[in-house]
């Protein structure tokens, strides 16, 4: 398989409101819109790939949209993106902590349910080590 892009699809139960989050509280950048103006399909930055909410998806009652969603966020600080994310309303379900694996983690969840993993790569970790010659 030749993967050229790819890209995480939400179908939220409230769309309007799931956009907002992406767009306000999480703070990310749209790469563009679609569809009718009242009700757009909204495409997100997401570092190197993508975020899509379109649509209309089942459930309601903090029900992920689509069965067992998760998103991996990488940040450069996370209790800084902790504090902005708190004072923005957002659901943070674990606050910061280091991993065993030395990863620094916080999670919060969408207005749907669906789980996103906050992550921050400290110096002197090997998934910060170049291992080129």
């Amino acid at each position: 398989m030749d993967v050229l892009s790819s890209r995480i699809l939400l179908r939220p139960a409230d769309p309007a409101r799931s956009r907002a989050f992406y767009r306000d509280v999480l703070g990310l950048a749209v790469y563009r819109e679609f569809g009718p103006p009242d009700t757009p399909g909204v495409v997100f930055f997401l570092g190197q790939g993508f975020l899509e909410v379109s649509g209309h998806g089942p459930g309601g009652g903090g029900a992920p949209a689509v069965p067992c969603p998760m998103i991996w966020l990488q940040v450069r600080d996370v209790r800084a993106e902790h504090d902005r994310l708190a004072e923005a309303g957002a659901r943070i379900t674990r606050g910061p902590r280091e991993e065993p694996w030395g990863l620094v983690e916080m999670w919060i969840e969408d207005p749907d349910g669906v789980k996103i993993v906050i992550v921050e790569v400290p110096e002197g970790h090997p998934l910060r080590r170049d291992p080129r010659p």
